[in-house]
């Protein structure tokens, strides 16, 4: 590609790929040093701070004390083990971080062995050559090569808020001096907010201006969410709670039974099993994960938090171009001087030479090497029926781009011929801003105003197109002081994607409303939204919206679902009017001035095609091939999400049940005691894994597009999962309790009796586990599709509770007796009771009232 075609004079190569990876392998990514990944000690450390590693190494210590060094060992190497789990679980959270925050790197667009590429920002190097347009972050710093009105805001570096206008190094100003060396140079991290240029690369990374007045990449660590805060909140107090009776059973035991060694073993062990510090563990790691499960399927999080949003969106607020259509368009149909030509898919050889020249100009109003589908559709129409005449000008030079405004939604481009005399400019835009340029009269305002009606009835978006000549001067200001001709209209077709249809049907079955809002008129709106299945009974424009007040708009909010005409500023209106009617809203959107709505809404979605770095930072969720149904599949995905993550909390505070239960009660009843931290490590060994892995790969259940939207208000561990849960750990907790009072009672040795009871726990354990799976689906069901993670913890726990059981050091230290045929098939029918009712109850409800997200 050479240069002219991208806008700019000169040719250019750029670097080879070859060239560009010796560089990236021997200079490094262009990026800060993240100094935010954990390594071996920083995880050892964050270990050793927890209140359960604590409790473990008091435990550990007091055994050693006491000369029982094999009690000690055993706790010891379980402590190696929570480090082992812990580092995988962290390097699992990490990995899956870092992904994302390498897929939310900036794009940018450099040109390489001549041709235009699209990649990271971080793998910019060197002396590549980039092109920037309105809405990039400039990934690195280099000088301009070219440029055609390019602002840059560097308020990020100096604090100073107005753009800074760049020029080409080494042009000189009217006064034949040389400027500013700044006003030829862009920096990493800056913002262009106008125009374009060409920029060769002289510093990336650390050695970028950015990079030398902080490593502000380091800080990735981000504030905690409110729903995080709330699970710490309910940790820490839980762990003073369990401090408190912990103390009293120190207190209880050791005056009662003149033991104050086993009475604060016993305190220790209650404290470790009241205290859930599985909680934050399954926020951080689901959400995570979660994130990276979606990035897998198109859509990547760039703020954590709206993955477990995703759950609660009511409105879904999509452009048209793009996200419902395919954003390929084709001109159908050209109207000149009252007469209309119609082009089909199967394009004729040639076509009259009346319409040569409105094509002609509809590419000299577009961009060379055009990136918009729309500038595209007419080059390729140019090359279809130009190419062997002289209406492709491949020698003039532009001069000058008068660019779309909110008051006058044309753009004119100044072209200079190699021969010519006098300025060309070619104007195009919409059909009323294009008669407005051209100032012609009411009657031929009329003719323009019905053939545009006409074509925008058939589903197609219109643009007028216009031309000027201009004596060799000093141009005007505004490009409304040219004498424009009106040349005609241009009909071009965007088609519907195949798969949006289908995807709205499935957003109206989840209770998901859906509102198309388009820059276009509203007789294509209504076209377009009919064949996608949305309401057009009320269609709203923009000049209705400019002249209604917020309290009017909020009324009429309630039943349109089109908007057509809308400035990108309006987007925020209609946003907010949508959160005041109570809405948790989703909004899409890709340009610069998109980005107040994206972040007024609950969810901001980018595109990441066609979307500006500066929407994307706008946003928490960047749509990579710009597909509606990438949304839908993301709305299901963050139900998926939040689900699991419920169940996960119920098992967890079920299972803490018994744990905790089995602690206290022997204490309280004046009976041997069953829980050793020995055994509840042993628990948590099992537990952390179940957690981390086994619920947060769990399927969706089955009617998660057929359920309403869980109320943004109910909360994550609300009455009903207290509930289940709580009923779910008592009926374990009285089960274990049974057993072990009757065996001790028909006059079994303790360890017997704790043996039978620990087993019983184990069993019932996973057996919560499994009916805990699925809130909607029997445990039968969800065995057919049970993965190696669920098989692993099931083979694991298994297997060393048979070792404890068998093998006679193990079992000494667990301090257990071996347990016969008879007394397994007591614990298991034990542990199924515990559980089996749960099933039942899912059964008799039907899945609609047991699924996780629906509240009562």
């Amino acid at each position: 590609m050479t240069i002219e075609e991208s806008g700019f004079s000169g040719d250019i190569i750029g670097l080879s790929e070859s060239e560009a990876a010796s560089r990236l392998h021997a200079e490094g990514f262009n990026e800060i040093p993240d100094e935010g990944d954990k390594g071996f000690s920083r995880i050892l450390l964050d270990v050793v701070s927890e209140p359960m590693f604590l409790l473990l190494i008091a435990c550990g210590l007091i055994y050693f004390f006491v000369g029982d060094l094999q009690e000690a060992a055993m706790l010891f190497v379980f402590v190696l083990m929570v480090i082992a789990i812990t580092f995988y679980q962290e390097r699992k959270t990490r990995r899956a971080l870092k992904a994302l925050r390498d897929l939310s790197s900036p794009r940018a667009l450099v040109i390489r062995d001549g041709k235009r590429r699209r990649i990271a920002g971080r793998e910019v190097v060197r002396q590549d050559v980039l092109i920037l347009a309105e809405g990039d972050r400039v990934p690195a710093d280099g000088r301009v090569l070219s440029s055609i009105n390019l602002e840059i805001d560097e308020s990020l570096l100096t604090g100073e808020s107005v753009p800074v206008l760049k020029v080409d190094s080494g042009r000189e100003n009217q006064s034949g001096a040389a400027y500013d060396n700044n006003r030829s140079r862009v920096y990493s991290g800056t913002l262009v907010v106008s125009g374009q240029g060409l920029v060769e690369v002289t510093a990336t990374g650390a050695n970028t201006e950015i990079g030398k007045i902080g490593r502000i990449l380091s800080t990735v660590d981000e504030e905690p969410t409110l729903l995080q805060k709330t699970i710490a909140k309910l940790v820490r107090n839980l762990a003073i709670i369990g401090s408190a009776i912990c103390a009293v059973i120190v207190i209880v035991y050791g005056i009662s039974r003149n033991d104050w060694i086993h009475g604060i073993l016993a305190g220790l062990a209650l404290a470790m099993a009241i205290i859930p510090e599985e909680f934050p563990m399954v926020l951080t790691i689901f959400l995570a994960l979660g994130a990276w499960r979606l990035s897998r399927r198109q859509v990547l999080t760039r703020r954590i938090p709206a993955v477990e949003a995703l759950g609660a969106t009511t409105m879904l607020c999509v452009d048209k171009t793009g996200t419902l259509t395919t954003n390929q368009m084709s001109v159908r149909k050209i109207i000149v001087d009252d007469v209309s030509l119609e082009l089909s898919e199967r394009k004729p050889d040639t076509i009259p030479e009346r319409f040569h020249e409105i094509i002609e100009y509809s590419i000299l109003a577009s961009k060379r090497d055009p990136h918009d589908p729309m500038d595209r559709a007419f080059l390729n129409l140019g090359r279809a029926y130009l190419k062997d005449t002289e209406h492709i000008h491949q020698d003039w030079q532009m001069v000058q781009e008068y660019p779309i405004s909110q008051k006058m939604l044309a753009i004119s481009h100044v072209w200079k011929s190699p021969d010519g005399d006098d300025f060309v400019i070619a104007a195009k835009g919409a059909p009323e801003a294009i008669v407005d340029l051209c100032h012609l009269n009411s009657k031929i305002q009329e003719k323009i105003v019905a053939a545009t009606s006409g074509l925008a009835g058939e589903g197609l978006r219109v643009l007028g197109v216009a031309r000027a000549l201009f004596k060799k001067g000093l141009l005007p200001d505004i490009q409304h002081d040219f004498a424009f001709e009106f040349l005609g209209l241009m009909g071009l077709a965007d088609p519907l994607r195949e798969t949006v249809p289908a995807a709205i049907k499935e957003c109206n079955e989840a209770g998901v409303k859906v509102a198309m809002i388009t820059g276009d008129y509203p007789e294509t709106a209504r076209s377009i939204a009919k064949q996608a299945g949305l309401n057009t009974k009320e269609i709203i424009t923009g000049e209705q919206i400019a002249l209604i007040d917020d309290a009017e708009l909020k009324s009429r909010l309630k039943q349109a679902r089109v908007f057509a005409r809308i400035m990108p500023e309006q987007k925020l209106r209609i946003v907010n009017g949508f959160k005041a009617a109570g809405e948790i809203v989703a909004m899409t959107g890709d340009g610069v001035n998109d980005a107040p709505a994206l972040k007024a809404a609950h969810i901001g979605i980018a595109m990441g095609s066609r979307g500006t770095d500066v929407a994307r930072e706008a946003s928490s969720l960047v749509i990579l091939d710009d597909d509606f149904s990438s949304i839908v599949r993301a709305i299901r995905s963050g139900r998926r999400i939040y689900d699991n993550i419920k169940k996960a909390m119920v098992y967890i505070f079920a299972i803490h049940i018994p744990i905790a239960g089995m602690s206290l009660l022997p204490v309280l009843l004046g009976l041997p005691l069953v829980l050793f931290p020995v055994h509840i490590v042993f628990l948590e060994l099992i537990i952390d894994p179940a957690c981390s892995i086994a619920f947060e790969g769990e399927l969706e259940e089955k009617n998660i597009m057929a359920r309403p939207p869980r109320s943004a208000q109910s909360p994550l561990f609300g009455r009903k999962e207290i509930s289940i849960g709580l009923l779910q750990g008592s009926a374990v907790l009285l089960l274990m309790a049974i057993i072990h009072i009757i065996s001790i009672y028909r006059g079994r040795v303790p360890e017997e009796a704790r043996a039978l009871a620990f087993t019983t726990l184990i069993l019932a354990n996973l057996g919560l586990i499994l009916t805990n799976r699925s809130w909607s689906r029997s445990i039968g069901t969800t065995l057919g599709s049970t993965g190696a993670a669920h098989w692993l913890v099931i083979g694991g726990s298994l297997t060393f509770l048979s070792a404890a059981l068998y093998i006679p050091s193990l079992r000494e230290i667990f301090k257990f007796e071996m347990l016969h045929w008879a007394d397994w098939l007591i614990c298991l029918g034990a542990a199924m009771a515990g559980f089996i009712w749960f099933e039942s109850i899912k059964r008799i409800y039907g899945r609609s009232n047991m699924s996780p997200d629906v509240h009562g």
